[in-house]
């Protein structure tokens, strides 16, 4: 009996919670348990947005990409260009080299050089410039 006695006195040493307190740790344990998941599944969402932004607008993401394609197809069609203008150019200077012709040519279309006896009429560029248009009231 006297081994009841103490247990009941740790019992009631040990003041039990008010009710009101316990309902309430129930009820925001019960509401953490329940906002837990959705929110945990928001913040999910609203990550997974945010690195597929990052992946399609970023820094390097697709649209930049895309822009660097276009930009580098303009440039290796401007090198293609350009590597034309060598070659054309290049040749020209062979013919200038080996042909008394085409030198001739070159020196009376740059130089304005003439042969004896020849005339040559400079005439000025023709500047494209639109012509004044009359009103009529």
């Amino acid at each position: 009996m006297g081994q009841e006695k103490i247990q009941h006195e740790r019992r009631s040493a040990v003041a039990p919670a008010p009710s009101w307190a316990v309902s309430m740790r129930e009820r925001a344990r019960d509401w953490t348990q329940r906002i837990w998941r959705p929110a945990g599944t928001a913040v999910a969402v609203g990550l997974a947005l945010l690195v597929g932004w990052h992946a399609i607008n970023g820094k390097n993401g697709l649209t930049v990409w895309q822009e660097k394609r276009v930009e580098d197809r303009q440039l290796q069609q401007e090198i293609k260009d350009l590597q034309r203008e060598n070659a054309h150019l290049r040749d020209h200077i062979e013919r200038l080299k080996s042909d008394p012709g085409a030198i001739a040519h070159e020196a009376r279309e740059k130089l304005h050089y003439a042969k004896p006896d020849e005339v040559i009429y400079a005439l000025p560029e023709a500047k494209n410039q639109p012509q004044p248009t009359k009103v009529g009231k």
